[in-house]
């Protein structure tokens, strides 16, 4: 199982704040991920549906889309950030 914890809008279309998810053999990688969360239903659609802006941290961490995610403890899903 991988916990998986949502911010922002991505939380708020999705519906939820975090949930555990056994992920396929299949999904390898951040990409594979967001692609596979996306046909979930119609709310993972809306919410991934521009998936190069979504930010992505691994246990804490900022990644790269094409980051492996055997391991990982905790991946979260942010929208794009502005600073300020």
């Amino acid at each position: 199982m991988t916990k998986l914890v949502y911010f922002a809008w991505v939380r708020e279309r999705i519906g939820k704040a975090e949930e555990e998810l056994a992920l396929p053999a299949e999904v390898v990688t951040v990409d594979d991920l967001l692609n596979h969360l996306r046909g979930l239903g119609e709310e993972y659609e809306a919410a991934l549906q521009f998936p190069d802006v979504i930010r992505v941290a691994i246990d804490q961490e900022h990644v790269e889309h094409d980051e492996p995610i055997a391991g990982a403890r905790e991946i979260g899903l942010f929208p794009p950030m502005t600073g300020g």
